[in-house]
């Protein structure tokens, strides 16, 4: 018969563990636990207690601020997970001081730390320009769209979610209908076990009508830039849709302003809306706003060269950094194009096509009008004329739409008619072009091939190791906390990576 090792669930071990011996020099836990100590101030958080004579003793902000930072490095996000990790795991066990907060104090401590968290990513900012982490040369800009604690199915204009609750309303009321006839007889076994499912496809319809019906009635529409209503979100209505390479999510687009030296974030922010057309005048201002906190000048981003993809390329964006005096280096979606490295490759070829140009159209002097290949006639639209040096004909819409070399004169698929639009001023310079010319240099080149080095691995990182891939909390504020707090551990690992403390 073999023999085995003896083996007693019911005995008792005691096991001798050094707690801060489980802190080794050299690891997150360790420089979690050594600057939490000694760098970050926790005063705010005091400020927020008041037990000092009655209630009971509250979790040290300092212990709770150890256990979220060590979660979120792990890729712990659930607040249950990161209770249990405190039970369970050794690491967890030393870095908390052998305290066990349950989730909800957890939960509860990190949704209210709106007022704390920037505060927390500047003191450890700061420990980073200290141990010369920062090179302050060169910076890339760039966002990563997540998806939000929303559905996207809940989503719509305020007409389309009035539209949603109406075909809802009719769904209950066929419903019901339905019940009237199984009342009138037939199967009574079969039609009360039907019955019984219906009522709750009833109450759930009901439900889902109501939600809309309270939604709608506490919530103006949402505006857009342009002026016209955008969709809103009945869970999170900070959120938004936005186009992802997996497609369509209802989410954030959290930006990260990133120093080429060490990719140590300067500055971060998630915004409810997926084009960057706008992100960075706040990314700027904001990354201004720590570096000040840090002894720098309000002229720190000055000369200091940046870069962003093509999303970026707009007057806003463009201007910004003529007014900070940066060298920006950020591509219009075409840029490609007109590089001959890439000549070969299909995608940005110029697809030929055999068009009119305006040396096609001649111009009538006595009648003041222009007449296309055609031998159509247009005229000039006094009411549409722009004062900034141009004027402008059009042709007859009729006559347009049976045309048929329209493909040829009508660049726009949707176009009805044909537009010209005349300079009678010489052309400005704009920063669009300024920057289109800038970018098709071989220096401009060069500084641009550098932003995927160091912007793209920041995102590797938090999105794939950190497994950051969603946003469990609901509303910018509480979205920004979480995605702040990541780029936190993300610097917070840079230290040590790289520095000795």
């Amino acid at each position: 018969m073999p023999r085995y090792k003896y083996y007693d669930y019911t005995q008792t071990v005691l096991i001798p563990v050094d707690l801060e011996k489980q802190l080794t020099p050299g690891t997150i836990e360790y420089v979690i636990h050594k600057l939490v100590e000694e760098r970050v101030s926790v005063k705010s958080f005091e400020e927020k207690l008041n037990n000092d004579e009655t209630g009971r003793p509250a979790y040290d902000p300092k212990v709770l601020l150890k256990i979220i930072l060590l979660s979120h490095s792990r890729g712990i996000i659930s607040s249950r997970k990161i209770e249990r990790a405190c039970k369970e795991n050794v690491v967890f066990m030393a870095i908390s001081a052998g305290q066990c907060p349950d989730h909800s104090t957890i939960a509860g401590f990190i949704t209210t730390m709106e007022a704390e968290v920037l505060p927390l990513f500047r003191d450890i900012l700061l420990v980073c320009d200290e141990l010369k982490l920062l090179g302050g040369t060169s910076f890339a800009l760039d966002g990563l769209k997540l998806p939000s604690n929303a559905s996207k199915h809940w989503s719509g204009t305020h007409p389309e979610l009035q539209k949603k609750k109406e075909k809802l309303e009719k769904k209950i009321a066929k419903i019901i209908q339905q019940h009237k006839k199984l009342d009138k007889g037939g199967n009574k076994k079969q039609d009360k076990n039907q019955k019984t499912k219906e009522d709750k496809q009833l109450e759930s319809l009901r439900s889902k009508a109501d939600k809309i019906e309270k939604w709608l009635k506490g919530n103006n529409p949402k505006i857009g830039k342009q002026g016209k209503e955008v969709k809103s979100n009945i869970t999170d209505n900070d959120s938004c849709k936005m186009s992802t390479s997996s497609g369509v999510i209802q989410g954030y687009n959290s930006q990260a302003l990133v120093d080429e030296k060490h990719q140590i974030i300067v500055y971060s922010e998630a915004f409810g809306s997926g084009q960057d057309y706008s992100h960075v005048p706040p990314m700027i201002d904001g990354a201004k706003g720590n570096m000040k906190t840090l002894g720098k000048t309000d002229k720190y981003f000055k000369d200091k060269t940046l870069t962003a993809d093509a999303n970026y390329h707009s007057t806003e964006n463009l201007q910004k950094c003529e007014d900070e005096n940066i060298d920006a280096y950020i591509p219009d979606v075409d840029f490609r194009k007109r590089d001959s490295r890439f000549e070969s490759q299909d995608k940005y070829k110029e697809k030929k096509v055999e068009r009119y140009e305006l040396e096609n159209f001649a111009y009538n002097k006595k009648d003041d009008c222009y007449i296309c290949p055609m031998g159509k006639k247009l005229t000039r639209k006094s009411s549409r004329t722009i004062e900034k040096g141009y004027r402008q004909y059009a042709c007859k819409q009729r006559e347009c739409e049976v045309c048929e070399k329209k493909s040829q004169c009508i660049r726009m698929p949707a176009g009805k008619k044909k537009y010209l639009t005349i300079p009678v001023k010489e052309k400005t310079v704009t920063l669009s072009k300024r920057m289109r010319d800038k970018i098709d240099t071989k220096q401009g080149r060069e500084k641009y091939e550098r932003r995927l080095a160091i912007v793209e691995p920041v995102f590797g990182n938090i999105k794939a190791r950190k497994r950051m891939d969603y946003f469990t909390l609901r509303s910018k504020i509480k979205v920004n906390i979480q995605w702040t707090l990541y780029c936190a551990v993300h610097n917070l690992e840079k230290i040590a990576n790289y520095a000795v403390i």
